[in-house]
């Protein structure tokens, strides 16, 4: 019965104020059908998606254009180059950019080939321009790198040049001159099938693999000052092929795998060098998945999963305002850890508040309440929020033993 009333209490609240936060909606599947290893970048609005390899093994060029406000795919201009998996791209000034990866799918086939080149795609015109190629690795070609956009330019770290060979260099392309410049190298080590993303003037780099074993650190790269800080590490699974996106101020770290498929969802707060548990991925645990966000929501599918590639894409509509802002927070909690009842305080009232498991799974949302019976919840660490004159607050940890 307390199962039912909490789930009507889910729809209630969804059909009175919109789509509910900090949840996952099916979409279209992508029309360029299964695909992995593809890349994904977002301009004026809408999102692309192109490159990867299909179920039958063909490695591929082609780009699709996704309209959100409509669900819908189109099929635009494809790269004028090779065809390639494990691509970089990237978003600067309303045009997006792909270049490296290799063309085929064994890397140790004769044919195959590691690619240096980079392609600027103009959307007004539907077209691609060829801008200058990556010069690293002596001009050999790279995949399995990863990429981000801060301000005016782009940046590469890390990647694969061949087999147990791998890269921690980091490279800036400049647009307005056509040029690439190498940096202070990724402090990590050397890495591939690592993911990056940005925040404001700072670039985030981590997970992914070395000589080794995968990782679960977090590197700041601030382009102003052309330095690595170390972050708090993801509080979860290591992993490689994780997806990642930014919507506002804030990083998320979705599904990857760490030898198993993976489906969790993580949110960074850079302000506050926290990691936050929310909702898992809406379709099946995958790696090697494309992200892309437009108006404040990331629409995210592809990959490869335990029964092969994937089609399906989900949108995920964040855990706070469109305003992005979040109070600090205001709950204090006894005993913590705790093991039958935990009691709440707050400095000021609350509306509703909401329990979650590390995994992003709801397990109670409803009206604020002093006392919260957490005997039926099995041992580990959960995160309690609350929403304050419709603003969501910043999560406080709570262990149950």
């Amino acid at each position: 019965m307390k199962k039912l009333v909490l789930a009507l209490f889910v729809i209630l609240t969804g059909s009175c104020f919109g789509q509910i936060e900090n949840t996952w909606t099916k979409m279209s599947d992508f029309s360029g059908l299964k695909r992995e290893r593809a890349i994904a970048f977002s301009v004026n609005g809408f999102g692309y998606v192109g490159t990867g390899v299909d179920t039958a093994e063909v490695v591929y060029n082609d780009l699709w254009k996704y309209d959100a406000s409509n669900d819908t795919w189109t099929q635009v201009a494809s790269i004028p180059g090779e065809v390639r998996r494990n691509a970089i791209a990237f978003t600067i000034n309303n045009k997006g950019y792909v270049g490296t990866g290799i063309n085929s799918v064994i890397a140790t086939d004769p044919m195959s080939v590691k690619l240096t080149d980079l392609w600027e795609y103009n959307p007004i015109t539907n077209g691609w321009t060829a801008k200058a190629p990556f010069p690293g690795n002596g001009g050999a070609g790279i995949y399995f790198a990863t990429a981000f956009s801060v301000g005016n330019f782009g940046y590469l770290v890390g990647g694969k040049y061949g087999p147990n060979n791998y890269s921690n260099k980091l490279f800036r392309y400049d647009p307005i001159s056509d040029q690439w410049q190498s940096g202070p190298n990724f402090p990590g080590g050397v890495r591939y099938q690592l993911s990056s993303l940005s925040i404001g003037d700072k670039g985030y780099v981590g997970l992914g693999i070395d000589q080794d074993l995968m990782n679960n650190d977090w590197w700041e790269y601030k382009t102003t000052t052309n330095a690595w800080t170390q972050r708090a590490d993801l509080p979860a699974n290591s992993r490689s092929s994780a997806t990642t996106f930014t919507i506002g101020p804030r990083g998320f770290v979705c599904m990857g795998s760490n030898g198993g498929m993976l489906g969790d969802l993580w949110e960074y707060d850079a302000n506050l060098n926290a990691w936050y548990a929310r909702a898992s991925y809406g379709g099946s645990a995958r790696k090697g998945a494309i992200a892309m966000v437009i108006n404040n929501k990331a629409y995210v599918g592809t990959g490869k999963g335990i029964s092969g590639k994937k089609a399906s894409m989900h949108m995920y509509n964040p855990f706070f305002t469109v305003g992005m802002n979040e109070l600090e927070s205001t709950i204090s909690t006894y005993p913590n850890p705790v093991t039958d009842e935990i009691h709440i305080s707050t400095k000021t009232a609350l509306e509703s508040m909401t329990l979650t498991n590390a995994q992003g799974k709801i397990l109670y949302s409803g009206p604020y309440t002093n006392t919260l019976k957490t005997n039926a919840y099995p041992s580990g660490t959960y995160y309690l929020s609350g929403r304050n004159n419709g603003i969501q607050q910043k999560s406080h940890k709570i262990i149950i033993q």
